[in-house]
């Protein structure tokens, strides 16, 4: 029975982190950030690679992972369409989204 309290106790948790997504989307869209080169040139490298294979059957594990990677070549295409490099630096607006994935990811 706890368990299931928790589980809704958790749904409704997340109905409110949406609702201050919700109040901050309009408020904030894009942040200027500075990338040093190496990352930013291989965030563009994961935007320029061609994955020709299908998608099967995969795992929680394998799913996040590949959506990690798709967050990085998003992030490539942001710096490929409006990156402006300043010496071993790019400075690019980001999505929050984005943002917030490349930090998930840091954790």
């Amino acid at each position: 029975m706890e368990d299931r309290e928790q589980y809704v106790r958790y749904q409704q948790d997340r109905t409110v982190l949406a609702a201050v997504g919700a109040h901050l989307a309009p408020r904030i869209s894009r942040i200027s950030v500075r990338l040093p080169r190496a990352v930013a040139e291989s965030a563009v490298a994961a935007w320029d690679r061609e994955e020709l294979g299908r998608v099967g059957e995969e795992s929680r594990e394998e799913y996040e992972l590949r959506d990690d990677a798709a967050e990085l070549a998003f992030i490539g295409l942001a710096i490929t369409s409006r990156g402006v490099w300043d010496g071993e630096e790019v400075v690019v607006d980001l999505d929050v989204a984005q943002i917030a994935a490349a930090l998930r990811a840091a954790r």
